[in-house]
């Protein structure tokens, strides 16, 4: 199944704040063990402890950063979906580094994607022919190289290729007039077209 984005366990922590009220009643008879509120000190803790600014913070927990700076200068309880969500950074505090972006090394960077979900970070050097990949999904079926965690130069070229109508396609130079390209090129070709392909949902974000 995916990891979680930001806004998915968020969506997530959002239907599962629920409270069982029985009408008459003053008191709210809860269905999950979670705390009721958390507080400016937690909140920073927990902040500081994953090594985020404030505005780091706001990303990860899909927030704006003026929200992060009147939590952390609150002097009353807080409410809502942080709540929860931090008990589970709490217990799961490498949850952030699953979902963090790795630094860009080389000027070429794939997004392999399923509708707006990440599945696949592919960042390529060209000239020397190497390539790194992060997967943010387990599911195999998903990934650009399936169960390959380490794949070469060939692997990468040959992803890109099954992104594309293949060379042999009847009237190619046809199509690639019509797409305004010389020659046949997988890569030129997803600049154009995104890698979609009409079986499927998945699609690639070039990014130099």
């Amino acid at each position: 199944m995916f990891l979680f984005t930001n806004t998915n366990l968020y969506d997530l922590i959002n239907k599962k704040w629920i409270f069982l009220k029985t009408e008459g009643e003053s008191m709210k008879e809860k269905l999950f063990i979670i705390p009721e509120y958390t507080t400016a000190t937690e909140i920073k803790q927990i902040r500081k402890e994953l090594h985020l600014t404030q505005k780091e913070f706001a990303e990860f927990i899909n927030c704006s950063k003026p929200t992060v700076e009147r939590w952390e200068r609150s002097k009353e309880a807080i409410h809502g979906p942080i709540v929860p969500f931090l008990k589970m950074l709490q217990r799961y505090p490498e949850y952030e580094q699953e979902v963090r972006v790795p630094e860009k090394i080389w000027p070429l960077r794939l997004w392999y994607m399923y509708g707006s979900n990440v599945c696949t970070l592919i960042d390529v050097n060209e000239q020397e022919q190497k390539v790194k990949i992060k997967n943010y999904t387990d599911k195999i079926m998903f990934r650009a190289f399936g169960v390959v965690e380490t794949p070469n130069y060939n692997q990468y070229q040959e992803f890109l290729e099954s992104r594309c109508f293949p060379e042999s396609r009847d009237k190619m130079k046809l199509i690639l007039k019509d797409l305004g390209l010389p020659f046949y090129d997988p890569i030129m070709i997803i600049e154009k077209t995104e890698g979609r392909m009409a079986e499927d949902d998945f699609w690639i974000r070039i990014e130099r």
